[in-house]
């Protein structure tokens, strides 16, 4: 497996493998970039099977650290934003041997061995001669799950996919973070079959469609909260997006109304809900169609099933477990809860309603968020909004929502056409009882809603 990923890349040559900073690197570049990574590594005193952090967003010089560890047979930790309980997590849980920090060229610290147990899955990847992949969760509810993947096991899916002929076939511009599972996924898709991986200094809708304009992207790997800031700030409009062939989208469900939106601006555009899990990876999936919220995994290394109205997984790529949690998540049978409320049609395809974890129960009647957001998207004076659960003494819980109007309008305006609009439209408990007007709405740095608020500015 590590002579054909190198074989590939001689192969590549002098295809163009990575744009950073404005400077395209190509393969052969790549490969020397790895082989000096490999050397300071060693000089350093890294061995196979030791855990080395790198601290960093996407750079040539990131690339060529993974890459590098990947082929050193190391446990690699991608981190984008490393503070100290982050550092804390990373040490007691997997007791890294090296720092490698990656903005600046390679600098790389040794650091104490922390005497906390690294989990007995490393020492299964050791008697499997593989590298490992820890991803940490966004820790939205409290301390990250410590993921641990085998890392053979997906470079070697991406490797069963036949190289692309041409050169600039395919290009992808990274939205997605270093240290997410649709950002290594993204990374891997694009350098193992011969794509270009575009990389951006900021995630921000000018930045990324400056972009695609710049270097004519074909796929746009994103989600439902940030197409929404493209279109909210006319950035579809203010730069040439017409390379466009394939926008897909994930970590977080897509209405309704905002996919007919996307549809509207986007014309000749092809729309695929993405799916996956950091615990999983990412299956390769097939919508029913650009303007449906419907979708199948049509991936022959995953399975699933639905449970209770919750979709289970079970993929070639599975985690081998969390290092720092039970595995409570798996059933005994080895299948993956992923918390996702699902329903399917008779064709088998599938529609993510909202996550378990985000249904609000108002006095035992249950609300799934994306449902009331859909409606409110329909409002011609709603341009965003993002509903979520607050405690209450008296009912459980209550509906609030935030709401970016669109145009100039008072608060009492705005909590006056939201009441009246959802009146007659939804349910009488589904009405939210707290309306806040916001400037914008919070996305996280996976890019998708933030629905924990502590709003004061109630309408």
């Amino acid at each position: 497996m590590r002579d054909e990923l190198l074989r590939r890349f001689a192969e590549f040559g002098t295809r163009t493998a990575v744009f950073d900073q404005g400077t395209g690197f190509t393969y052969d570049d790549l490969l020397d970039r790895i082989h000096h990574a490999r050397e300071r590594l060693a000089a350093n005193g890294v061995a196979p099977r030791d855990v080395v952090i790198v601290h960093g967003d996407y750079s040539v010089d990131a690339i060529a650290v993974l890459l590098a560890s990947f082929l050193n047979r190391n446990v690699v930790v991608p981190v984008v934003t490393l503070n100290e309980p982050t550092l804390d997590t990373v040490v007691a849980h997997c007791r890294p041997g090296y720092l490698v920090r990656t903005d600046t060229g390679l600098d790389i610290k040794v650091l104490p061995r922390a005497q906390a147990g690294a989990a007995r899955m490393i020492g299964q990847l050791n008697r499997e001669n593989a590298a490992g992949l820890v991803l940490l969760s966004s820790g939205s509810t409290g301390t990250p799950k410590v993921i641990l993947h085998n890392l053979d096991a997906l470079v070697g899916e991406k490797l069963t996919k036949r190289p692309r002929r041409r050169a600039n076939a395919l290009n992808i511009l990274m939205v997605l973070m270093f240290d997410h599972i649709g950002g290594i996924n993204s990374l891997l898709s694009a350098l193992l079959v011969g794509g270009t991986a575009v990389l951006p200094r900021q995630r921000v809708p000018d930045e990324i469609c400056g972009l695609v304009e710049r270097h004519r992207i074909l796929v746009l790997p994103t989600s439902p909260t940030f197409l929404n800031l493209i279109m909210v700030g006319g950035y579809h409009r203010k730069y040439d997006l017409s390379s466009l062939r394939l926008i897909t989208y994930g970590t977080e469900p897509m209405s309704e109304e905002l996919l007919r939106r996307v549809n509207q601006n986007f014309p000749g555009v092809r729309l695929l809900q993405t799916f996956g899990t950091s615990e999983t990876g990412i299956a390769t999936t097939t919508s029913e169609s650009s303007s449906s919220t419907y979708f199948r995994i049509s991936d022959d290394s995953v399975e699933y099933r639905i449970v209770d109205g919750e979709l289970q997984l079970r993929s070639r790529t599975q985690f081998l477990g969390y290092l720092n949690y039970s595995d409570d998540a798996l059933t005994e049978d080895r299948w993956f809860r992923t918390g996702d409320l699902v329903e399917e049609t008779a064709e088998g395809y599938i529609k993510i309603k909202g996550r378990a974890t985000e249904v609000i129960n108002v006095g035992g009647e249950k609300l799934l968020p994306l449902e009331l957001e859909s409606v409110l998207l329909t409002s011609p004076l709603v341009e965003d909004c993002v509903v979520y659960g607050k405690p209450n003494a008296i009912t459980g819980q209550s509906v609030c929502v935030d709401i970016r109007p669109r145009g100039e309008m008072t608060r009492t305006a705005i909590r006056k056409h939201v009441l009246e609009f959802l009146s007659g439209r939804v349910e009488p408990f589904k009405i939210p009882s707290r309306i806040t007007v916001v400037d914008s709405i919070e996305m996280s740095d996976r890019l998708k809603k933030v629905r924990t608020r502590r709003g004061t500015d109630e309408a």
